[in-house]
């Protein structure tokens, strides 16, 4: 089959052959059709580097290390070829794979873009199994990359992608295989190391809002020389993603896109007196600030300020009036919301939806056959991804202290200070005439590859082996442009006369450069003021990895027995991982600023040891490094063969593992298949225990601060307050121990029905010692509910600037359960209806049926996130696929739709009568989130028998995405399950010589 996203599932003993059936029992070919009218030769599988260069009858899938013609592993996988990853026509090969139901939460452009402080903005990682990047274990060519984050997962934004051949997608467990990381499973990129000729591809796409524009351009050349022994292979890659975004305050999003509605679950602050403490609402206003400012407590509470600085009474909405103590009639203290009135100063909109990114990837192979079937080979791989976003915009600052005295506050506010006998008041702002926030960064990536790999003879049966040393470096720059220091921020607003002038009221400030602003109204701050507050330089933070294999594998077939060969893989790796990364003084601290640095000179209202100065972008400086040591074995014991009982194999591995940070461990896994006597009828089974080492991030982070500007506090004077989330890495961390268990059944290419393809696989996976941490609020939560164990490590009600702060760390303390099923169906009809060409159905499909988390601490219950759309694992998710093509042309339908799911199943729905409200099981009101239902059209035409046009419609309906609501001030979508770009357009022209 030629042109259409064809998933391919290797069913007999992986996963159910889509369309055919790859090396079944006897075939010595991997088919991608399994139409026999059809004269076309069917391709070879190459097989990878764990085994010599291509040669006929060897199989190799990622789910195995062991070559052995007509071998079968018992793990489920997905095979993804380059016809089908060409016919999706992504600008990312990412977006392509992304797209598989077993994949959940991965991450990429969409998502991270609300974030100052992450760095992993447009980190383009899987996630199988709802697990989480860090827990998919991505390989290239079947050896591992270096990480493009300090968490340890790779960017495939980087990866050589004209040249990948196939991707397969291993949906289970395979650490006994492949070791640490592969717990939800395997993502393997296969390239054409035998490529020959040149190709490229030119393609253009936009959003129907006019944003998002796309470039991409590749091109790739290969060619063999002295006698087809050496192999030469170059590629380069350009891209270009515009983005989408941001908005302005308010509700009004990028392009006219106009289904953001400012969702929120409105925090009523009663927990016991029968009504529910969330209430759902969309247009929720926030009362403590508004774009120009506002006073917010207090006898004046509720003067607002408009763009020309002239004072007015704010509309709060909800009917509400101010209070004088901070709070608003008829509105939300909980969270400090009131719903409609003046939406001008809320910043959720101001968000990017989808961050900027450019890459860059240049990719090189040389090999030489010093011997038949036997080569060395060097491959060098340089990329750079480039992104940036704008976290949200202005600068929201909620609890701002205003002197009556300052000269640019109106002669009419003054005058009403003195008539209320006050001298100052609260003040909140978002700052609206600030510059607004923008994060840039920049990865780059040096990636050397040298190996052996081939065949030898030992006692007349012939072995394959591979050996291989990788070396990689990753550097990653954050810079992030118009932050403000906070302290500076505070003495700028500090205005006085001083000799006919207006001044900093801090003279200590004043001799330190301080400029004063006028926060009054939209006055857009001086030249000068605004390089005092928010210089240049700042913040930043500089990371350099580095990732040194050194691997050795062999296979082949032990002896022969009664059913066919016994077949034996073993090998050993070694691996250092190390990472350092250092932020500027402003936030990282030293001991000293110096007061001769022109980019950071002292200053005496500044924390010089501690750092933390910067509203948000507070990076730390730290550095770690561990060692691995590995040795495994596989092996596939045939059962029986013929006889009428049809043929089964047994297959087994184990893996010792050594970390120089935490030990020793195992992991092993045992399965086996059994083709039946009932015509293409096959089971299977695996059992694995697998594991996952904490990595770098975990280990060894440097503390990182995170600004909470609106974080409901709930102590006495409850309400929204500004606090600091200080997140640090604990080196005494232990591996996480997951059991993982898949039993499935197939029917493939039955006689009686050719083409038709079913399947049914059920998992589950049990992992404990789960590195996990709890959120900023459930701590405050659980303390404020009577957990004294929750209480130590968190200030809330400073009188100092900046002196609220919560404390997270990251503990073996959690355990996951997760299970479900796997569904695949699919029938190819050749001539359909007498036309040329073939018609093609696929459907994909899976459910989740539990996801339960349990936090690992006494009075935290578990939370079943099955279902919940808010996250990234809902109930039901499909990929259906229906295409016609012949020899001219090919038309494709896709669909994308996952189940309409709830945004917790934490929560207790009711409207009266309500059970008292917890942290654990809060009272809500509502409880839905909408699933969502897409539809992408695509086409090509060949112009010659080189050079084919082609396009695609992604989300031709332009669905909007389900509201995910906040309970505070943030863009309220979930980018990771659901569209936020809208319909897209893209063409292109491949060509290939």
């Amino acid at each position: 089959m030629k042109g259409i996203f064809a998933l391919h599932r290797q069913r007999y003993g992986v996963s159910l052959t889509a369309l055919v059936t790859m090396a079944l029992a006897s075939a010595a070919h991997a088919q991608t059709t399994p139409a026999p009218q059809e004269e076309e030769p069917a391709p070879q599988v190459e097989a990878t580097p764990d085994a010599a260069p291509e040669r006929e009858g060897d199989i190799v899938v990622t789910g195995s290390r062991i070559i052995a013609s007509g071998f079968t592993a018992p793990t489920p996988t997905t095979i993804i070829g380059e016809e089908q990853i060409a016919a999706n026509a992504q600008p990312n090969i990412f977006n392509t794979i992304a797209q598989l139901p077993s994949l959940q939460g991965s991450t990429g452009t969409s998502t991270g873009t609300f974030s100052t402080s992450s760095g992993q903005q447009g980190l383009s990682s899987f996630s199988l199994r709802g697990l989480g990047a860090i827990r998919t274990l991505t390989l290239l060519d079947g050896q591992r990359v270096v990480g493009a984050n300090v968490t340890g997962v790779p960017d495939i934004s980087m990866f050589p992608q004209l040249l990948v051949k196939r991707v397969d997608v291993v949906n289970g467990g395979a650490s006994a295989t492949y070791g640490s990381d592969a717990v939800g499973g395997v993502v393997n990129f296969i390239t054409d190391t035998r490529f020959k000729g040149f190709k490229g591809n030119v393609q253009g796409g936009v959003t129907t809002y006019g944003d998002n524009e796309q470039i991409l351009a590749q091109a790739a050349w290969g060619t063999s020389l002295a006698g087809d022994r050496l192999h030469l292979i170059v590629s380069g890659e350009y891209a270009h993603d515009g983005g989408v975004g941001p908005g302005d305050f308010g509700t009004d999003l990028a392009g006219k896109r106009d289904w953001y509605r400012a969702s929120t679950l409105l925090n009523t602050g009663q927990t016991n007196n029968g009504s529910p403490q969330f209430v759902y609402s969309d247009f929720a206003q926030p009362y403590q600030y508004a774009r120009y400012g506002l006073i917010n407590n207090g006898p004046l509470q509720g003067i607002a300020f408009d763009v020309n600085g002239a004072p007015y009474n704010f509309n709060y909405g909800s009917n509400g009036a101010p209070l004088g103590n901070g709070r608003v009639s008829n509105c939300f203290p909980g969270n400090s919301f009131c719903v409609g009135g003046d939406l001008s100063g809320a910043p959720g909109s101001g968000a990017s939806l989808v961050s900027e990114l450019q890459r860059v990837n240049g990719f090189g192979r040389i090999g030489f056959d010093f011997a038949p079937n036997n080569e060395v080979y060097l491959t060098v791989n340089v990329a750079q991804v480039k992104t940036n976003n704008q976290p949200s915009p202005g600068y929201n600052r909620p609890n701002l202290t205003v002197q009556c005295a300052n000269p640019f506050l109106p002669q009419l506010v003054r005058d009403r200070c003195t008539t209320a006998g006050i001298t100052s008041f609260n003040f909140g702002t978002s700052n609206g005439a600030f510059p607004d926030t923008r994060v840039y960064t920049d990865r780059r990536q040096y990636r050397f590859v040298g190996g052996l790999k081939g065949r030898f003879d030992v006692g007349g049966g012939e072995w394959n082996y591979d050996a291989y040393y990788e070396h990689g470096t990753t550097t990653s720059h954050i810079d992030v442009n118009n932050i403000v220091l906070q302290n500076r921020y505070v003495a700028a607003t500090n205005a006085i006369t001083l000799n006919g002038a207006i001044v900093c009221a801090d003279a200590a400030a004043r001799a330190a450069g301080c400029q004063p602003i006028n926060v009054f109204g939209g006055f857009t701050p001086s030249v000068a003021a605004l390089a005092y507050v928010m210089p240049q330089n700042g913040p930043m933070q500089r990371t350099r990895l580095t990732q040194d294999v050194a691997s050795v594998n062999f296979s082949g077939n032990l002896l022969d027995l009664w059913a066919g060969p016994l077949s034996l893989a073993f090998g050993g790796e070694y691996r250092h991982e190390f990472y350092s990364v250092h932020g500027d003084p402003y936030g990282a601290g030293v001991s000293t600023l110096s007061p001769n640095s022109d980019a950071y000179p002292a200053d005496p209202l500044l924390n010089a040891p501690l750092g933390s100065n910067w509203a948000a972008g507070n990076y730390k400086n730290g550095r770690g490094a561990y060692d691995v040591y590995e040795g495994s074995a596989e092996f596939n014991l045939p059962l029986f063969d013929g006889g009428g009982a049809g043929k089964a194999n047994l297959n087994g591995a184990a893996r010792v593992t050594h970390y120089s940070t935490s030990g020793t461990v195992w992991a092993w896994k045992i399965g086996g298949t059994w083709d039946t006597p009932l015509d293409g009828f096959r089971l299977r089974a695996v059992t694995s225990r697998d594991v996952r080492a904490p990595n770098l991030s975990e280990l060894f982070a440097a503390p990182t601060v995170t600004t909470l500007p609106n974080f409901a506090n709930p102590f006495p004077p409850a309400g929204a307050v500004q606090a600091f989330q200080n997140t640090v890495g604990n080196p005494n961390l232990k591996p996480e121990i997951a059991r993982n268990t898949e039993v499935g059944v197939a029917l493939a290419n039955p006689s009686w029905l050719p083409g038709l393809s079913l399947s049914f696989d059920y998992y589950t996976i049990k992992l404990d010692s789960v590195v996990s941490t709890l959120s900023a609020d459930q701590i405050v939560r659980f303390c404020f509910e009577g957990n004294q164990a929750f209480c130590g490590g968190f200030v809330l009600n400073s009188p100092v600037q900046g002196g609220n702060f919560i404390n997270v760390q990251p503990f073996n303390l959690a355990s996951w359960k997760t299970s479900g099923f796997d569904i695949e169906a699919s029938y190819r009809w050749t001539q359909p209806l007498g036309l040329p060409g073939s018609f093609t159905l696929r459907a994909l499909g899976t459910n989740i049926r539990e996801f339960i988390v349990k936090a690992g601490i006494a009075g935290v219950d578990p939370v079943d996130q099955a279902g919940a759309n808010s996250g990234n694992t809902p109930d039901w998710k499909w990929l259906a696929i229906q295409s016609y093509e012949n020899d001219a042309f090919s038309l494709t339908v896709q669909e994308r739709w996952f189940s309409d799911g709830v945004y917790g199943n934490q929560y207790v729905v009711c409207s009266s009568g309500c059970p008292a409200s917890t942290g654990n099981h809060p009272t809500i009101d509502r409880n839905r989130m909408e699933g969502a239902f897409y539809v992408d059209v695509g086409g090509s035409y060949n112009v010659t028998s080189s050079i084919k046009a082609y396009f695609k419609v992604d989300n031709l309906f332009d669905h909007d995405p389900a509201p995910s609501p906040q309970t505070n001030t943030g863009l309220d979508v979930n980018p990771a399950l659901y569209d936020t770009v809208g319909r897209t357009y893209r063409a292109g022209v491949r060509f290939n010589f």
